[in-house]
């Protein structure tokens, strides 16, 4: 009777030996998460705090006419040089680097912020910075002071059409991404909020985290890029090509564990702007981050019938000295 137990066990055990081994090579294994990681602490600190990125990215622009119109209900921090905020600026605006920008909002809370740069681009990263360090309601100047005065233009010459094999043409060939990968490393340790505010010191301490859209078109394969479109929009225009389209990407939804942490990501948008908060996002949980320049702008140009840079986009308001 034994004899016949221990061989009925065998014949148990041989089934689930061979559904557990057996499994499809195509198949990309999901990557253990652990729950008590620096990584894991900032994001349960962010959610729990609604600082969610689809929170920083709501009402995060503002445009030169809507600003102007309602000058006396908003803060104005220019984040140019001395040398350029001297040469005309808006009037009340407060000069201050990007690393300065907390220093300078400090005390500022009973009006919202709105953080001028060049293109609204570097601005990006500051707005970012801003809203996860309290002041939800920061908002980028639309298109920067290249969007208050013609003077000011910093735009028309960053607008390109490049022609490359590496641009798929519409409908484009981006798939779906859903491969996991593993969380990123951080390094600060502390509570939640200990760990970001010691991230975003450090973002707004670096280099300004951007990439020329020439340079991922010539060597697409460095990078992990994702597309930060509409799927309608990658049928209209294509994309480059290898390019991933997460969009959402929250920490709710999950959509943070298909990017790859051991590769640089680039962010792509129309503008550069979106992309330039999400970039900044992106580095503070851990990731190695970069924008596109001048999104779509700097490589599509020509084709595009929305999202692109023009001389409607300059408002032409009054600037001071």
């Amino acid at each position: 009777m034994k004899k016949f137990l221990k061989f009925a066990f065998l014949f148990l055990l041989i089934p689930a030996f061979v559904l557990t081994s057996c499994k499809d090579d195509g198949d990309d294994p999901i990557p253990e998460r652990q729950t008590d990681t620096e990584f894991q602490t900032l994001v349960t600190y962010l959610q729990t705090s609604d600082l969610d990125l689809n929170n920083i990215l709501t009402a995060w622009n503002i445009s030169a006419a809507d600003l102007n119109t309602g000058l006396a209900n908003y803060y104005v921090i220019d984040i140019r040089s001395a040398e350029s905020y001297n040469a005309g600026h808006i009037n009340g605006a407060i000069n201050s680097t990007l690393a300065g920008i907390l220093t300078a909002a400090d005390g500022l809370d009973d009006k919202p912020i709105v953080v001028a740069c060049y293109s609204g681009q570097t601005a990006g990263h500051a707005v970012a910075a801003l809203r996860l360090s309290g002041y939800a309601d920061a908002k980028v100047l639309l298109w920067g002071m290249s969007g208050w005065h013609t003077t000011l233009d910093s735009w028309s010459g960053a607008c390109n059409t490049i022609s490359s094999a590496n641009w798929t043409s519409s409908p484009g060939s981006i798939v779906e991404h859903t491969t996991e990968f593993a969380d990123p490393d951080i390094t600060e340790t502390g509570t939640g909020a200990e760990i970001l505010a010691a991230r975003v010191t450090s973002l707004l301490n670096g280099s300004l985290r951007g990439v020329a859209g020439a340079d991922v078109l010539a060597a697409p394969g460095s990078y992990f890029i994702n597309n930060y479109w509409a799927a309608e929009d990658v049928a209209t225009y294509g994309n480059i090509s290898g390019a991933h389209r997460i969009n959402p990407l929250t920490l709710a939804g999950g959509e943070y564990k298909n990017l790859d942490p051991s590769k640089d990501i680039v962010t792509y948008c129309w503008t550069g702007q979106t992309s330039s908060v999400i970039t900044a996002y992106l580095y503070i949980l851990g990731y190695n981050s970069h924008s596109l320049k001048n999104g779509s702008n700097s490589m599509i140009y020509d084709n595009l019938t929305a999202h692109k840079w023009n001389a409607s986009s300059i408002s032409d308001l009054t600037l001071v000295q």
